[in-house]
């Protein structure tokens, strides 16, 4: 079953219109590459400018900074097409959906106008910066410093789990610029860093258990120096800045996850149809249906959760704790569907050249970023 056979509510014709340029992007230049590309560890530069010229990337742009001035259901699009026909971790989601939000809300003109038309055109790939070694998802924790040196920041300290840190040609930082407040979170700032700049250093692409082509990497901060104008927003108020994008962040995620699911599934159907075992197809036996029967209940929910929480979103009125709930029911819906259809093409999912296996591998992580699914459980109790 194709996406297209899904009666979905957020979205307009419009839309549709545009995903058919996205699904022809994702099959004919992304899909075709996905092993190349993850043996390499890393999806070329060269793409990103071809995806943003067919207005892929940053969708949300004002016109005035180079961009479409769409709404976020375009993104949405990207994500979908993405998950179900690249089926290719592109870094694309991470501009568009998480790193251009911070700009357009918080940037200065100076900033917007540097920035902003190359993130569209695909000329700048960004990368956002808040994991350390030893801690997690607790952001107040960090420890990389800007201090203050005349009209410069002097940047010191380590990231790591980075994704589009080795293409990234712009990062924007999250550091300590007060050490000593209380409490913690009110010291810290988002400082913008070009790749370029003395000091700073890219270290490994990680090896990671899944979206192997996905470039993650280590970043590292030596006496970096930038001017003081490079701080995103007002200085301090960046823990806020990063709460208050959330929301989209853990949507985002939760779309993937959706379509991936259904990809998976689609093919896990197609593949018990031809598959045989005592003389008949395994979708004949009863517990092969009686699974599918299942997972296909459980898509059916998430579509229509998924487009209610897109709707509430583009009405700017999804809250922190929905956009939490959104993406640890997603992830774990998607978890369920890729272990049983890996399950259900027996020794054949273990195998690398199937894709259910390469899709199995790269779901797992989906419950740990964008904050692990515990976090979210944590976030959504407070509120109860």
């Amino acid at each position: 079953m194709s996406m297209d056979a899904l009666s979905r509510t957020a979205y307009t014709e419009d839309h549709e219109a545009f995903r058919q340029t996205v699904r022809r992007f994702m099959q004919e230049e992304i899909a075709t590459h996905a092993a190349e590309w993850g043996d390499a560890g890393i999806v070329p530069k060269a793409m990103w400018p071809k995806a943003g010229e067919l207005g892929l990337l940053c969708p949300t742009v004002p016109e005035e900074y180079g961009g479409l001035g769409l709404d976020f259901g375009y993104n949405a699009i990207v994500d979908e097409e993405s998950a179900y026909n690249g089926r290719v971790a592109t870094g694309f989601s991470l501009q568009s959906d998480i790193v251009v939000n911070y700009l357009i809300s918080y940037g200065s003109e100076e900033q917007k106008r540097e920035w902003l038309p190359r993130m569209v055109s695909g000329e700048v790939v960004t990368a956002i910066a808040m994991t350390e070694p030893g801690t997690g998802s607790d952001l107040q924790g960090m420890r990389t410093t800007a201090r203050k040196d005349g009209n410069h920041y002097v940047i010191n300290g380590s990231k790591t789990y980075i994704t589009n840190g080795q293409n990234a040609d712009l990062v924007l930082v999250c550091v300590k610029t007060d050490t000593e407040i209380e409490p913690q979170w009110k010291g810290v700032s988002i400082v913008l860093v070009e790749a370029d700049r003395e000091g700073f250093s890219k270290g490994r692409n990680l090896d990671k258990i899944g979206q192997d082509e996905a470039d993650t990497s280590e970043l590292f901060f030596n006496d970096v120096r930038v001017p003081i104008t490079n701080c995103l927003g007002e200085e301090g108020k960046g823990f806020i800045y990063l709460m208050s994008e959330l929301p989209q962040e853990r949507l985002s995620i939760a779309v993937s996850a959706q379509a991936s699911a259904q990809r998976a599934f689609d093919d896990t159907v197609e593949f018990t149809r031809e598959r045989k075992a005592f003389g008949k197809p395994v979708l004949d036996f009863q517990n092969t249906r009686f699974t599918l029967a299942d997972l296909k209940s459980k898509l059916q929910v998430g579509w229509a959760h998924l487009d209610w929480a897109l709707a509430r979103h583009l009405k700017k009125e999804l809250t922190p704790e929905e956009g939490a709930a959104a993406k640890l029911w997603h992830t774990e819906m998607q978890w369920e569907v890729m272990d049983k259809c890996l399950q259900l093409h027996g020794g054949a999912g273990y195998m690398n050249e199937y894709a259910i296996a390469r899709a199995w591998r790269g779901a797992r992580v989906m419950r740990i970023f964008g904050g692990t699914n515990e976090i979210m459980k944590e976030l959504i109790g407070r509120k109860l």
